[in-house]
């Protein structure tokens, strides 16, 4: 005879220490996880970044990418990877500087606003169940007097 006395007390104190065993070995490996995992590995920048990528075949394709301050043509298929231009990659500001200047040299034209016509339901028919909702024939009539309207 055991120390607590029944063989099915005995049975139900080994499976609750190997439950609080388990739960304690699972809570050090997820402990240990959120520590090792949060450290410089996590915030590392990646070296390559893919500019732009254009599909020319069924299996190839042409990448740009940056490297280092490298900007890369590379003509990319199945079997291998070719370099086909090297030039210094621009800086991010000097690119959005130029989108700016090109964009304040051709600008264009914006329309004034017009009022739009304060809405009679009269105008429209008579009110349904569903008179106001995108289901309704009537809203989709008042729109497109509306469009008509403002040009």
């Amino acid at each position: 005879m055991s120390r607590t006395g029944s063989p099915d007390m005995e049975t139900l104190m080994i499976g609750l220490r190997v439950l609080v065993s388990l739960g304690a070995v699972l809570a050090l490996l997820w402990w240990l996880h959120r520590r090792l995992s949060s450290g410089p590995r996590a915030t590392k920048v990646n070296p390559v970044t893919v500019v732009s990528k254009q599909g020319i075949a069924a299996k190839a394709s042409v990448v740009v990418i940056d490297v280092e301050g490298s900007r890369l043509v590379l003509g990319v298929t199945e079997q291998s990877v070719s370099v086909l231009q090297t030039t210094e990659a621009p800086a991010p500001a000097e690119e959005f500087a130029a989108s700016m200047d090109a964009a304040l040299a051709s600008p264009t034209p914006v329309r004034a606003p017009v009022p739009i016509a304060a809405f009679n339901p009269a105008q429209f028919g008579q009110k349904s169940p569903i008179a106001g909702s995108i289901l309704s024939l009537d809203t989709w009539r008042q729109a497109a007097t509306t469009l008509r309207r403002a040009r």
